[in-house]
């Protein structure tokens, strides 16, 4: 096998604006609500549950069409997904400038934030990782996902600040045009592009001299080492790997999930101060990001399923130790363990579905897929 210059390689390129979309579109559309929903509860007076409807709303929007949104990814690929998922999400966000009625923040954050998020955000930019990587997918990926986990430290103090400063109305318009400046404009319209193929490159780890395009897919065709066995969805729901992959998707977010929403009520009612619980989850997301980008880096020298079998050891520990100690030194090292396992296996789903199923149908694969783990 023969490797492909890395500084003609146009995938690098590819990978930083869909870092740029992942990180602008998960930090205003996840990471900022829970920092609006009080201050919108209250200025509208509304019950906070009523509001935080708006978010379960947008993610089942989010998560429900993703069978379609594989499709239309395959059909029209990522990159015009991306396009205008992000600006159907910005349009919902500029909506919520105007927000004064609860059916306002249903439609604008609930429907339009939420569905142009599902086009625009986790299917159509995995898919591009895995057009472009295959002989360093998984350090790829775990950028990508790195820089999702940025978003959530970033945009929360942001979204705060902003609040504070202009009111959460003109919030939403910033966040807006965060939307449409870095996922559209920058990451879809200047940087991304498809696949190799499109700009008569193969995924990286290739070198071939200047040919056409049609000579390239015909290479990628007859090189098993650049093109591995492709399934089609029908052989796909039939194969037991599938449903491995599903079990560990469901059980990662099912934990995580349970752990974000309820670790700071139960280290209070353990006996933890209100700072300590807020430092604990601090550090857990911090910690993510650190497991996010050290699977990436170390999938270079360590077999996958290793990894993926070290990060649950990592978890199940933790969580053990979350259960079994008051100590706060103990509680700091579940904090570390538990945000480096759940940010390792979040890159790993993605990845494995490349590594084991290919490129071809990815989009509709994690499209099937992708409703079963998060309904967890």
């Amino acid at each position: 096998m023969i490797g492909q210059r890395s500084n003609s390689f146009y995938g690098w390129f590819v990978l930083a604006g869909a870092m740029l979309a992942f990180f602008s579109s998960s930090g205003t559309f996840f990471f900022s609500y829970g920092v609006f929903l009080p201050v919108i509860a209250d200025d509208l007076n509304l019950s906070r549950a009523a509001v935080g409807a708006g978010l379960t709303l947008g993610l089942l929007s989010f998560g429900l069409p993703s069978p379609l949104i594989g499709a239309s990814i395959a059909k029209f690929g990522p990159r015009k997904n991306i396009i205008f998922g992000n600006s159907l999400a910005a349009l919902g966000m500029l909506g919520m400038s105007e927000c004064s009625e609860l059916w306002h923040l249903y439609f604008f954050f609930g429907v339009l934030v939420g569905l142009g998020a599902g086009f625009g955000l986790y299917l159509a930019v995995t898919t591009l990782v895995n057009n472009w990587f295959i002989a360093r997918r998984s350090f790829s990926m775990g950028l990508l996902f790195m820089s999702a986990g940025l978003a959530g430290l970033i945009f929360p103090p942001l979204a705060s600040w902003l609040i504070d400063s202009v009111g959460w109305q003109s919030t939403w318009l910033v966040f807006g045009s965060i939307n449409l400046i870095f996922a559209v404009l920058i990451g879809g319209l200047v940087l991304i592009r498809n696949a190799p193929e499109d700009l008569g490159q193969v995924p990286y780890g290739e070198t071939v001299e200047p040919i056409s395009s049609s000579q390239v897919q015909k290479l990628v065709i007859e090189n098993n080492e650049v093109a591995p066995k492709e399934w089609h969805i029908k052989q796909v729901i039939r194969e037991p790997a599938l449903w491995l992959i599903v079990l560990i998707g469901v059980t990662n977010y099912y934990a995580f999930g349970t752990i974000i929403a309820h670790q700071v009520a139960y280290l209070r009612d353990i006996g933890f101060s209100a700072i300590v619980a807020a430092l604990v989850f601090s550090l857990l997301s911090g910690m993510s990001v650190i497991g996010r980008f050290g699977f990436g880096v170390l999938s270079l020298r360590i077999n996958l399923r290793k990894l993926v079998i070290a990060s649950f050891v990592m978890q199940v520990s933790a969580l053990l130790l979350l259960l079994m100690t008051k100590n706060p030194n103990l509680i700091y090292l579940y904090a570390v363990l538990f945000g480096i396992g759940s940010g390792a296996i979040v890159v790993s789903l993605p990845t494995v579905v490349g590594e084991y199923f290919g490129r071809t149908h990815y989009p509709q694969i994690m499209g099937f897929m992708f409703p079963i783990v998060i309904s967890a």
